[in-house]
């Protein structure tokens, strides 16, 4: 899966956004430690933006800035030939194309960039007033990575998200848990322990609230 499918297969911005801020309490609550969480959510991004963050610990990454005119999606796979530091630190032909005004504020942010150059070998993107997910005419796209980096988003399944945390964690956890996150109701402390016996509601109180995570 490029970009060129995932525009297809991805879900409306809503889901988008929900299936992100649940793998976020998902990984606060089965990783203590932060420093190695895949997935984070800062719905305190800006004054009028939120953020969805995957960090992988090998060099894989990628950012979905919710704003208010939109959705703006980056993705770097350190290993795609796309990547700018194997092309003399610029981006891939057709990677930025047609990225709209509305979003130049999202591309550019320093956050994302090194030297001036998008960490992205996959880029895509929808403004409020579209009615599907776009991307530009990247050359070659096959290899940019975007099947191995986006797939829980897009697939948008609680099974999927099951699938990787047993492997990623190496531990059985029990769906209707991640079912409940994933619906974004209220965290009990007993979904909370199904998911981690060490972990208690009362000591995720700070951090649910920066995800902004429904609280009762």
């Amino acid at each position: 899966m490029s970009v060129v499918e995932l525009v297809r297969r991805l879900p409306e911005p809503a889901v988008v956004r929900r299936v992100s801020r649940a793998l976020a309490v998902l990984d606060l609550v089965l990783n203590e430690d932060e420093r190695t969480r895949c997935y984070e959510f800062d719905a305190r991004w800006s004054a009028t933006e939120e953020a969805a963050l995957m960090r992988d610990g090998a060099g894989n990454e990628y950012s979905l800035v919710f704003a208010p005119d939109g959705v703006f999606g980056y993705g770097f796979d350190h290993e795609s030939p796309l990547s700018p530091y194997a092309n003399g630190m610029r981006p891939w032909p057709g990677l930025l194309d047609g990225v709209p005004e509305v979003f130049h504020e999202q591309r550019d942010d320093k956050a994302f960039n090194d030297d001036g150059v998008p960490r992205a070998t996959v880029c895509f993107w929808r403004t409020a007033d579209d009615s599907a997910w776009r991307c530009g005419p990247v050359q070659n796209v096959e290899a940019d990575g975007a099947d191995e980096l986006f797939e829980l988003i897009a697939d948008g399944r609680p099974e999927a998200y099951l699938t990787f945390a047993e492997e990623y964690y190496e531990v059985a956890l029990d769906v209707e848990a991640i079912r409940h996150v994933y619906a974004l109701m209220p965290l009990t402390e007993y979904v909370v322990t199904s998911l981690n016996r060490q972990r208690r509601l009362g000591d995720l109180t700070d951090a649910i609230a920066e995800i902004g995570y429904p609280r009762s």
